[in-house]
């Protein structure tokens, strides 16, 4: 049996260079392994931008619909808290092998910046920088350790946004005007479609039945009411009845 001859253990473009270097090659020689090692590099790159761009369009088909839950007193207007904006995100963005970080430094005129970046497993990544003055809002409610803190807090919020490509919908309210219902998430709505579809339901009598305008807009609270709504309505046999 022919004995199998151990080979040098190749660890990146380095120890190649290092072992032809070894087996006496030329000037040329190594100038060719240059070029040969940086266009592997460059279609490394471009395999991992490709892989980026289809796990993004993958994350887009089941990104969760973002709600603006909380309000701004001062301003009177709703936002999104990054517990909204950002936990419910992260799932999906694993699924789909992408993770994200923020970084945070000071600008040219001493403005807090953050950078929020999405890296994917094969290793392109793609970032956004954003900066903004200290939070001074509320007056001397806020030492200036807090006042920063502040701003770091809006722009992680606005550097994901951006970065994800996300966009915030403003929350239905309730009848009192105390809060706002989250609506339905994705996986809910899927569910309630595929039972509302094999039951063949009329969408619209559906809708029109929960007093809502799509199921989309359908309050996450009323999630049983609506599927015990819609696995009340028999199993068609040959052509389904409507409701």
């Amino acid at each position: 049996m022919e004995k199998t001859q151990n080979l040098p253990e190749v660890r990146g473009p380095s120890s190649l260079i290092e072992m032809a270097l070894s087996k006496g090659a030329d000037e040329k020689a190594l100038e060719k392994l240059e070029k040969v090692l940086e266009l592997q590099e460059r279609w490394e790159a471009n395999e991992a931008k490709k892989a980026y761009v289809k796990a993004m369009a993958e994350f887009k088909k089941e990104a969760p619909a973002i709600i603006k839950d909380k309000e701004n007193k001062q301003f009177k207007s709703r936002y999104s808290s990054i517990d909204a904006l950002v936990n419910s995100s992260i799932p999906v963005l694993s699924k789909n092998e992408i993770s994200h970080n923020w970084s945070f430094g000071t600008a040219e005129n001493n403005w807090p910046t953050v950078t929020c970046t999405l890296t994917h497993s094969m290793g392109h990544r793609e970032s956004v920088t954003m900066s903004a003055p200290p939070d001074t809002s509320g007056g001397n409610s806020k030492n200036p350790i807090q006042q920063i803190k502040s701003t770091h807090t809006y722009l992680k919020i606005a550097t994901f946004e951006a970065v994800t490509g996300l966009v915030s919908r403003e929350a239905n309210l309730d009848d009192d005007g105390n809060g706002a219902t989250e609506y339905i998430s994705e996986e809910q709505k899927k569910a309630l479609v595929n039972e509302v579809a094999k039951r063949k339901i009329d969408v619209k009598k559906f809708n029109d039945h929960l007093k809502v305008k799509s199921i989309d807009e359908l309050p996450a609270n009323r999630f049983q009411e609506a599927m015990k709504a819609a696995q009340a309505k028999p199993m068609p046999a040959a052509q389904g009845a409507m409701l």
